[in-house]
């Protein structure tokens, strides 16, 4: 059975950062891509950041320059660091990977900016 657990949200001010990490549990991780989602307040759901079973990278233009997604297939860790943050940021998280059969999520975690 697959899991998906996010932690790291929190409350910071604008201009400050937190890390995000997921920890996947079962035998997917390192074979698949993995995606940080997150949902704002009135929004649809955004695709944030991704990374490929071989590291490559890529990330929606609103947060490129400020997150940095990163892997540790050692730990079965997905890793979205995030400087300097804004308001419109704040958002619900989410971890997603998918396989050849079904798609999983995490529970989500809150990340609150105040300006």
């Amino acid at each position: 059975q697959v899991q998906l657990v996010e932690s790291g949200g929190g409350l910071v001010q604008a201009g400050g950062s937190l890390r995000l990490s997921c920890a996947v549990s079962g035998s997917v991780f390192s074979r698949y891509s993995m995606y940080w989602y997150r949902r704002a307040p009135g929004k649809e759901l955004e695709l944030v950041a991704s990374v490929t079973s071989g590291g490559s990278t890529n990330y929606a233009d609103s947060v490129k320059g400020r997150f940095t997604i990163s892997r540790d297939n050692a730990k079965n860790t997905v890793n979205l660091q995030m400087n300097s943050l804004k308001s419109e940021d704040t958002a619900v998280y989410f971890c997603y990977t998918r396989t050849v059969v079904r798609e999983y999520w995490g529970q989500g975690t809150q990340v609150t900016v105040s300006s």
